[in-house]
């Protein structure tokens, strides 16, 4: 396969040769040397595909009309409020998260991690519904599932039991969520979810919405088990928004930690009045960043669209960014960085310049989109695209095509 006239981050044109799922050749375009079989690049730009590394596919209400918000604050009022509702909904939880991933795909993310709830209520209904998209589009996107107590894991009898059974039928990451503040247990919390990676061999992805100094001191227990179990480069912090917002001297100490254990950081790109992680200090201390969606109009919010290129105007907006290569930067957090928490043999973000993903070697995971500049397109977040996973053109003008 070849793909055409394609402006690799905006840069000059070129043509793009894929062999078995890899990029195999990259060279200047020229126009007489085009033939039968191309995709026409057209001029546009060409990045990495999206990666949402932070996604809840099995909450969503993505293609149902909105409803009045009715959750109470904090994270067991706002479960609570999905609990009460999400069997109600006007269509059923496998067509929702079947249409909300295809939608993601048509849009130009190719590589999904996501939360599948577990616990007393649900049991495994959710993670069979995300299980089966999965399989549905395999062909399109690699997507990872996260078995997650939402609900905690020790608060509702038979919530483990269930996690380890969704472990054996598939899920490849192990979930947790604020130790101290909801089960009010973190050594017991964090025993068992370590231990459950451990046993089954999977990765770690922890929700952290704790504040300040309870977030650093959940934070020093994770890395205590990730350097005793020998699980760098395994273990992911979700949201972890309070981690910045302490001290300087804080937040260096737990950067440094992040760094030498290889711990990755998923962000939703939230609005707070804090002081957030600064994306270029991670990047610079070596630290994997990637981004997702959280929740998808969904029974938590009335947020998400399925874009990832939305989410990443919202990334440089709430990280006040305007310089173009920060900007750049925030892209390629949304494209290459969120590919290589959920792949670690991919090469980290170097520096906020470092625009990977279109060289010799790398995987034919791209979307072509039209713009003059990165910038200009995560402005403007238009809609012509044309998005290719494993070296296949899947969807194209937001229709899937395979």
């Amino acid at each position: 396969m070849r793909i055409t006239n394609v402006r690799p981050w905006g840069q000059s044109p070129v043509d793009i040769e894929i062999t078995d799922g890899l990029i195999s050749h990259v060279v200047p375009h020229v126009p007489a040397l085009a033939r039968i079989g191309d995709v026409d690049g057209r001029g546009r730009l060409g990045l990495p595909s999206f990666s949402d590394v932070h996604v809840h596919l099995d909450s969503t209400r993505i293609g149902l009309p909105f409803r009045e918000h009715t959750g109470a604050p904090g994270v067991w009022g706002m479960m609570l409020n999905d609990r009460n509702n999400w069997r109600d909904a006007e269509t059923s939880l496998p067509d929702r998260v079947v249409g909300t991933l295809e939608r993601m795909i048509a849009h130009g993310t190719t590589r999904v991690r996501s939360y599948a709830q577990i616990d007393a209520d649900c049991k495994l209904e959710k993670f069979e519904a995300v299980l089966a998209a999965k399989e549905k589009f395999a062909a399109s996107a690699d997507v990872q599932i996260m078995a997650f107590p939402q609900a905690g894991l020790l608060l509702e009898p038979g919530t483990v039991q269930y996690l380890e059974e969704s472990l054996k039928l598939g899920a490849t990451v192990m979930g947790g969520i604020d130790p101290c503040q909801l089960d009010r247990d973190p050594v017991r919390h964090l025993d068992i979810v370590f231990g459950l990676a451990d046993k089954h061999q999977v990765d770690i992805d922890i929700h952290l919405h704790e504040p300040g100094h309870l977030a650093h001191f959940s934070t020093e227990l994770i890395m205590e088990r990730t350097r005793a179990l020998g699980m760098e480069g395994r273990v992911t912090l979700s949201h972890a928004y309070e981690l910045g917002n302490v001290s300087d001297a804080a937040t260096e100490r737990v950067m440094d930690g992040m760094s030498a254990l290889d711990i990755s950081w998923a962000t939703v790109a939230p609005a707070t009045s804090g002081k957030q992680f600064n994306l270029a200090a991670m990047t610079q201390a070596g630290i994997r960043v990637g981004l997702g969606e959280d929740g998808q109009r969904d029974y938590w919010s009335p947020y998400g669209d399925c874009d990832l290129l939305s989410r990443t105007w919202q990334l440089a907006f709430t990280h006040g960014l305007r310089q173009d290569e920060l900007i750049e930067h925030a892209a390629a957090i949304a494209t290459w960085g969120g590919a290589t928490i959920m792949n670690r043999g991919l090469t980290r973000l170097g520096s906020t310049g470092d625009r990977p993903g279109l060289r010799v070697g790398d995987p034919a995971d791209l979307v072509l989109l039209a713009g003059e500049t990165v910038t200009s397109t995560v402005m403007d977040r238009g809609n012509d695209r044309t998005v290719i996973h494993d070296g296949l053109v899947v969807a194209d003008q937001l229709e899937l095509v395979l």
